[in-house]
């Protein structure tokens, strides 16, 4: 894979983290449009039914609305051949309801670290590491 293609990859995921980042969830549903393949293989699990693109749009949605100023801070960047990984970390204040938690007004800082794999510049397939027990700890559902 050419040095070009892999900036070009490195872009892509970094489109989606500045998307969500806006607070814009329209913004972000078309970035996920625009960079991800509908059929996209979530090898994560997530809280949700949907699968593909769609899922990645649910989770999207459902992370806004609970936390509106939720902000990814991009650590590390690290890309080779197909396959582009990011270090995150991600902020927000927990003003929406969130798998079943009302909204406390507490402040979230959690990390996470997500790999994803390009095919013909899209993402095709996501791996993801997501610290939720520190999400958890943080809107005070386990304790400290």
């Amino acid at each position: 894979m050419s040095t070009d293609q892999i900036a070009r990859n490195k872009a892509a995921f970094s489109r989606l983290h500045d998307a969500q980042s806006s607070g814009d969830l329209e913004v972000f549903r078309k970035a996920v449009d625009e960079v991800v393949e509908p059929d996209v293989l979530i090898r994560t699990p997530l809280p949700i039914e949907a699968t593909g693109a769609e899922a990645l749009k649910q989770v999207g949605a459902m992370l806004l609305r609970a936390f509106p100023d939720l902000h990814i801070e991009v650590e590390d960047v690290i890309a080779e051949g197909d396959k582009v990984v990011f270090r995150n970390t991600v902020t927000g204040t927990h003003q929406g309801e969130y798998m079943g938690v009302p909204p406390t007004g507490r402040s979230i800082t959690y990390r996470e670290i997500m790999i994803v794999r390009f095919t013909d510049g899209r993402i095709a397939e996501t791996w993801g590491i997501v610290d939720v027990l520190a999400q958890m700890k943080q809107l005070g559902l386990i304790p400290a």
